[in-house]
């Protein structure tokens, strides 16, 4: 490789680095605080995300249980069930 190349790679490379120093994601990624912040939000929307998540796939699983009844040897068995967990609720209260 001649040299005048070389200059050329070596140009083009800082070229690049400059442009990748100035994204986003690496300036926020440069100071602690912002460091932090983001990860901050990103563990709240984690969390919500989560909670909002099970909390639609526990109601549809309910829900889905809860028309079962139609299904004769299946609801008879929820039935039971329900009659076992019923008393231990109330237990609670």
């Amino acid at each position: 490789m001649d040299r005048n190349a070389l200059q050329e790679e070596v140009a083009g490379l800082r070229r690049e680095v400059a442009r990748l120093n100035r994204h986003r994601w690496l300036q926020v990624h440069n100071s602690m605080p912002k460091l932090i912040l983001f990860q901050l939000y990103r563990g709240l929307a984690f969390g919500l995300g989560t909670v909002l998540g099970a909390t639609v796939v526990l109601s549809v699983l309910i829900w889905s249980l809860s028309q079962i009844n139609f299904i004769p040897i299946i609801g008879d068995w929820a039935t039971q069930v329900i009659r076992i967990i019923q008393p231990n609720f109330e237990d609670l209260e």
